[in-house]
């Protein structure tokens, strides 16, 4: 597999899946900005891979418009900033305010970033983003309207980006799996069905290579999606309208 080059834009960088993402970019030769709202955290993880820090809201249109022109050149966008929420009292009392908050993260962050970073690649005529998504878009059980309902629209905002700039920026949602972190930690049992964190990174870079830009705007699976079988199937792939959230009748 060729080695991805230039500069990752990482969004939520400083903890988690984004700062293994972050370090695995880093150790693949591409110079890695990080963002995040813990100045701390970020400028840890930055210091760390030898990258940058920037520190911000994803939500609020001025940092994410000041993080673009800072990181710019962006050859590669990692929207991966996400929250969510563990609460014990019914969904139709969830605070209002916390429950719009995960929208605001998890939707608005990811179309910012994204509107932030497109004008230059198109002016320049390359780059990839890769957005992250989750399971819980589609999986029955949950009952987190919040979490599994932003999600869902990220899938959905992703594969229509997708649309919308095909054959010029392949834009790749992905699902990270179930990943111990901050945010899972003490939420899942020890037997649930974990993935092993080192997943969703190499699947970013495969992503960022550019050998896979024929499977953009399909839904990929950190852990169970072996993308150069996909790769060789794209032609089925695209005929039976696979790797897609659908509802089938």
């Amino acid at each position: 597999m060729s080695e991805p080059t230039g500069t990752a834009l990482v969004t939520g960088g400083g903890r988690g899946i984004g700062e293994n993402i972050a370090r695995d970019l880093s150790r693949a030769g591409m110079e890695v900005w990080v963002t995040g709202r813990t100045a701390n955290q970020v400028e840890a993880v930055a210091a760390e891979i030898r990258g940058h820090a920037l520190v911000g809201d994803v939500s609020r249109r001025e940092d994410v418009e000041r993080w673009a022109r800072e990181a710019a050149p962006t050859d590669l966008l990692v929207a991966n900033a996400g929250t969510g929420t563990h609460h014990d009292y019914a969904e139709w009392e969830f605070d209002l305010d916390e429950w719009w908050r995960t929208f605001e993260v998890n939707v608005l962050g990811v179309h910012l970033s994204c509107r932030a970073v497109i004008p230059g690649m198109l002016e320049r005529g390359s780059g990839r983003i890769v957005i992250v998504g989750s399971g819980a878009s589609y999986l029955p059980g949950p009952t987190d309207t919040a979490y599994t309902s932003s999600k869902a629209a990220v899938c959905r905002y992703g594969e229509t980006l997708a649309n919308a700039l095909r054959d010029r920026i392949p834009v790749f949602v992905i699902s990270p799996g179930l990943v111990r972190t901050a945010m899972t930690e003490g939420h899942f049992s020890d037997d649930a069905p974990w993935t092993p964190p080192e997943c969703a990174p190499r699947l970013v870079l495969q992503l960022a290579s550019g050998r896979y830009d024929a499977l953009a705007g399909r839904y990929l699976h950190a852990e169970h999606d072996e993308v150069d079988e996909l790769l060789a199937r794209i032609d089925e792939v695209v005929e039976q309208d696979l790797q897609a959230i659908r509802l089938r009748r």
